[in-house]
C-alpha cells in the first residue's frame, strides 16, 4: 500500500510530510483576520468564517484528531505583485487538494480536509444564494479556519513555508485517526 506521502506526491504536491496533530498549534486570533475580510470571502461561503462554525469548537474537534497528511504546492510569479499568479497558484493548489482527497477517500473514518483559504469546489458557493452546500462531503474549510498556524504546521510537518523568491507556497491538509 502506498503511503500518504507518496499520494500527495505522485498526485502533484511539491511537498509532503505527516505530522502529529499535538504538534500544531491553533490560534485563536486567525478569527480576527477572517472577520477583517482580509481575503474577501467572510460570510460568503459556507466553509468560512462565520459559517463555517465557532472556531473554538473547530479547534477542539481538530484535536481530537492524532495526525495530519499535510502537503504544499509551489507556485511559479513573475514578481511578487503577480496577482493573476497567485490566484492560478490557488486554483492549481485547490485542484491538487481534491486529487488527494479523493485518492484517500474511504479510508479514514470523517477525515478533516483543509486547504489554502476558501472552498473552491464550486464556483461559486450557494451561500451566496442562501443556498445549503451542494456537496458537503466535498467541501474544504481553510487550515486558518481551524486556527492553524500554517508556518508551524510547516515546520512540523518538515517542510519549508518560504520556497525562493517570486514563489507563492500553499498548503493544504487532512487531519485523520
Amino acid at each position: 500500500m502506498k503511503s500518504l506521502i507518496e499520494i500527495a506526491m505522485e498526485a502533484g504536491a511539491a511537498g509532503a510530510g505527516v505530522a502529529e496533530v499535538s504538534d500544531i498549534q491553533f490560534r485563536r486570533e486567525f478569527l480576527a483576520a477572517c472577520e477583517q475580510n482580509s481575503c474577501g470571502r467572510y460570510g460568503t461561503c459556507w466553509m468560512c468564517p462565520p459559517d463555517v462554525g465557532d472556531i473554538d469548537e473547530m479547534i477542539a474537534r481538530a484535536k481530537t484528531y492524532q495526525h495530519a497528511l499535510v502537503f504544499q504546492t509551489i507556485g511559479q510569479l513573475e514578481d511578487s505583485f503577480d496577482i493573476e499568479g497567485m490566484e492560478a497558484a490557488a486554483v492549481a493548489h485547490n485542484g491538487l487538494a481534491q486529487r488527494i482527497f479523493d485518492q484517500l477517500e474511504g479510508r479514514f473514518e470523517n477525515p478533516i480536509k483543509l486547504v489554502a483559504g476558501a472552498c473552491h469546489v464550486c464556483p461559486r458557493c450557494t451561500k451566496l444564494d442562501s443556498l445549503p452546500c451542494l456537496y458537503p462531503d466535498q467541501a474544504m474549510a481553510s487550515l486558518e479556519a481551524y486556527g492553524i498556524a500554517v508556518s508551524e504546521l510547516a515546520a512540523a510537518s518538515g517542510l519549508k513555508y518560504i520556497n525562493g523568491p517570486d514563489t507563492v507556497t500553499f498548503f493544504g491538509g487532512l487531519l485523520f485517526k
